[in-house]
């Protein structure tokens, strides 16, 4: 059971930074450097590796106890 409550908060959490690289998709072409710079998409991808594990550590108590 931990397992798989450990594999939701990862997922939850890289289904969030994704929705967040996509959010700016809408926005006019000259806009799109700013947010997709290759210093920013090296930022998001360091962030799909971290967050997940300070998701899991922060939610901790919730994975092991099983939601109750």
């Amino acid at each position: 059971m931990i397992a798989a409550r450990m594999a939701a908060a990862v997922l939850v959490t890289w289904t969030a930074l994704i929705v967040l690289l996509l959010a700016p998709s809408p926005l006019p072409e000259h806009w799109r450097y700013y947010f997709y710079s290759p210093a920013s998409v090296i930022l998001w991808l360091l962030a799909m590796l971290v967050a997940p594990v300070v998701v899991c550590t922060v939610k901790w108590p919730w994975i092991k106890s099983g939601g109750r």
